[in-house]
């Protein structure tokens, strides 16, 4: 393949990169929603809570390689801004070997992996079985997972973001059908819920490989043979990474000492706390198109050496998520019961919810610098920016939290709110030096 020149970028020329990756991000949710709904439907609350603590265990471990698709996006953009084609087909290739071989360790290693997982969280036996059940069978799909992170890291990288729309709604609607027939028809509960999203990764995976094979093309991949195995290539793409990776574990570890929390509160208010969360993931997935626009884009501008595009990147991708954050937190707010009564038929559930339900709507506004800086910086590779404010952020979320703990499920939501002005602020701090790195725009041939 060639490297293609990015679009001029334009209000317009951003919202078309972006408005595929909101599409197929609307899907990506669906994932928890389905896992959720299937089990809330059956009115145990229980049986929710147990799916909870596993999609937090799951959510932890598998993200953790998380580098994997936003490190691949980073470094294919600034080879695409480069020209350099040869290397943004090469680490296609390495990215999906180490996705896939980080996947059958995590395969390996789970018979040590789940007990201790489930021995740090606080719940009772019902729950921790449910969890067990839900947690041992997603981690058959974990190669699957981690090798599709690397090619949709690549596709955004290219900034190919109806390719990654197909994928995402193929992906989601296998783990519908596979959900309802395994918990509905066969019975199988929290395992069978499991068991469906595991299978759709794979069918994600089989897809998204016939498709950069379609892009880049078999050839061009075959004769990156010598560029795969380059020990300096392989080095570079750990080290780039390797502070993403901490940066994904410090904010993992926030959203699992977040499910903890809920669960010191009772199986009821975890339950509720997993329910909101489904909302805030619609949000942050939606919002992401903007982020993930953004990570292409300044990756682009890097390795081409365009300061005055970075500066429009980040200017224009920022007015869009501001704009729909905003739009999303008074929808939230006004109809965000639909969606609470939708996932659960237990009414202490819903109540408790409900009473939640502000504090999560608001998550659409003050999440939006957060989630923004995060796609600068990753698509400017800058791991150790991200990896301190990730750091910092967590420590402050959880001494906040602390804190708050005497006033109960109010306080375990103010101090996540808080989280991301944490975060937020600690990125800010790190932009001046990240202009500074760029060189001043030339003019192109």
């Amino acid at each position: 393949m060639q490297a293609a020149q990015s679009p001029v970028l334009t209000r317009r020329s951003i919202f078309a990169q972006a408005w595929p990756i909101m599409l197929g991000q609307t899907t990506v949710p669906l994932v928890g929603l389905v896992d959720t709904a299937v089990i809330g439907w059956t009115g145990d609350a229980a049986a929710l809570a147990g799916v909870a603590l596993g999609v937090a265990i799951i959510n932890f471990i598998f993200w953790a390689f998380g580098f994997l698709r936003m490190g691949m996006t980073g470094m294919t953009a600034q080879a695409h801004g480069r020209g350099d084609a040869a290397e943004v087909n090469a680490l296609l290739a390495r990215g999906v070997a180490a996705g896939l071989a980080i996947g059958a360790v995590l395969v390996a290693l789970q018979l040590l992996i789940v007990p201790l997982a489930l021995g740090l969280l606080a719940g009772g036996e019902t729950l921790t079985a449910a969890a067990h059940e839900f947690v041992t069978a997603r981690f058959l799909g974990a190669p699957a997972a981690l090798g599709f992170y690397a090619i949709n890291g690549w596709l955004y990288g290219l900034g190919r973001t109806r390719d990654t729309l197909l994928l995402q709604i193929a992906m989601n609607a296998v783990n519908v059908v596979l959900d309802v027939l395994f918990v509905w028809h066969f019975g199988m509960g929290a395992r069978g819920v499991g068991l469906g999203t595991a299978l759709a990764e794979w069918v994600a995976l089989a897809l998204g490989i016939v498709m950069v094979l379609r892009i880049a093309g078999p050839g061009p991949l075959m004769r990156q043979r010598a560029g795969f195995f380059d020990p300096a290539a392989w080095k570079r793409l750990f080290a780039v990474n390797g502070d993403i990776m901490i940066r994904t574990i410090a904010l993992l570890a926030m959203f699992l000492w977040l499910a903890n929390a809920g669960a010191r509160l009772g199986t009821v208010q975890l339950a509720a706390n997993h329910v909101l969360l489904q909302l805030v993931g619609i949000f942050a997935f939606v919002l992401d198109g903007f982020a993930f626009t953004a990570e292409s884009r300044v990756g682009i501008a890097i390795g081409a050496g365009a300061k005055a595009d970075l500066r429009r990147a980040i200017r224009l991708t920022g007015e869009f998520s501001l704009g729909f954050g905003l739009i999303a937190s008074a929808v939230a707010a006004a109809f965000g019961w639909l969606l609470i009564d939708l996932l659960t038929t237990n009414a202490e559930v819903r109540a408790a919810a409900y009473a939640m339900l502000p504090f999560a709507a608001l998550t659409a506004t003050l999440g939006v610098p957060a989630w923004l800086l995060d796609g600068v910086f990753i698509g400017a590779t800058q791991g150790r920016a991200l990896r301190n404010a990730a750091i910092l952020a967590t420590i402050l979320y959880v001494a906040t939290d602390l804190l708050l703990r005497p006033f109960g499920a109010t306080g375990l939501w103010f101090a996540f709110l808080a989280s991301y002005f944490y975060r937020a602020g600690a990125l800010a701090v790190y932009l001046p030096r990240l202009f500074a790195g760029v060189a001043e725009a030339r003019p192109r041939a």
